[in-house]
């Protein structure tokens, strides 16, 4: 079964989505195996690319056919100017980084391995973010969406709770953040993406179509959905009460950096462009697996072309009830 809602991009001025929070500088290495133990690695490729979940979903918005705008912090480093000078280049709205005196740039090491596995050492300076801009409901109506990550938790809720007021779609990437994050920042939200790891923290499951129900009572008032991967994503249908599942997509597997966050990206313009939510997570969920076929991060994110194409030729089916599915522990 197949359906005939057109994912192409809509007719029109592109739909404009703000990303709010992590701005980082990775570098990226390539290794055969991820080590076990100290010692020497030798990596065999390596990249530096500014990235971050906020920064890199801002990127897929743009690859879409979307325009993004991204607020994030970035010391006053040149660290800070390449990430801002990256950024930019890659189409993303950059006028309104701020640039904090005091402290330093995000910036990460990430090892990745012939099965696409990684290990990443962040350094994040809390000082980024003590600075936080004030947010208006006037300002936030020239967007047609919202998604926010966890890394800046009070501009974040600022954004969400102007969103909400303005009758924009709140997005929140539901990833691990520290304690109480979530519980502040899921009340403002209008639809909450987990990723698998902290449904399970929040949920207290490892049951994946448990944690999406518990999670629904948690938060009733947003769309419910978690991403787990090669498993798939699931959602909380609210017309029916059921949950559903859609299998992801099968790809060879060369780096799964970025791809949650690719994911985000393309559910946000979805949503600002109106999409049904089955196509959503068609298109969100096939965007996230082009990418884990190319190394390099959020530089491997697909256009609207290149995911309308996998879409056509393999045939993503649509979802089922999850109840239906048997699930691995």
């Amino acid at each position: 079964m197949t359906t005939s809602f057109s994912l192409d991009r809509p007719p029109g001025p592109a739909r404009r989505v703000l990303c709010v929070g992590a701005a980082v500088l990775d570098t990226l290495f390539r290794v055969r195996t991820l080590p076990a133990g100290q010692g020497k690695i030798l990596p065999y490729e390596m990249l530096q690319v500014a990235e971050g979940m906020a920064s890199s979903a801002a990127y897929a918005i743009v690859r879409l056919g979307g325009a993004a705008s991204l607020w994030g912090a970035v010391g006053n480093d040149a660290a800070g100017e390449r990430i801002i000078a990256d950024l930019g280049k890659s189409g993303i709205v950059t006028s309104d980084m701020l640039r904090i005196d005091g402290a330093r740039s995000a910036i990460s090491t990430i090892l990745i391995d012939d099965q696409g596995e990684r290990l990443i050492v962040p350094f994040y300076d809390a000082r980024l973010h003590d600075t936080v801009r004030p947010v208006s409901t006037q300002e936030i109506s020239a967007f047609d969406a919202v998604l926010v990550d966890v890394r800046w938790p009070k501009l974040a809720l600022r954004t969400l709770i102007a969103a909400r007021e303005a009758g924009k779609p709140a997005i929140l990437d539901g990833d691990v953040a520290g304690e109480g994050v979530i519980e502040m920042l899921a009340p403002a939200a209008s639809h909450i993406i987990f990723s698998q790891p902290a449904a399970e923290r929040l949920a207290g499951t490892a049951d994946l179509v448990e944690s999406v129900g518990l999670l629904k009572r948690k938060f009733e008032h947003a769309f419910i959905s978690v991403t787990a991967g090669e498993t798939g994503s699931l959602w909380f249908d609210d017309p029916s009460g059921d949950i559903r599942h859609l299998a992801a997509p099968k790809v060879r597997t060369v780096d799964t950096l970025a791809a949650g966050d690719i994911f985000h990206g393309a559910f946000a313009l979805a949503i600002a462009e109106g999409l049904p939510i089955e196509e959503t997570m068609r298109l969100s969920s096939m965007a996230a697996a082009l990418k884990c076929r190319v190394f390099g991060g959020r530089t491997g994110a697909p256009t609207r072309a290149e995911v309308c194409d996998a879409l056509r030729d393999w045939n993503l089916g649509v979802s089922r009830k999850a109840s239906e599915i048997a699930f691995d522990s």
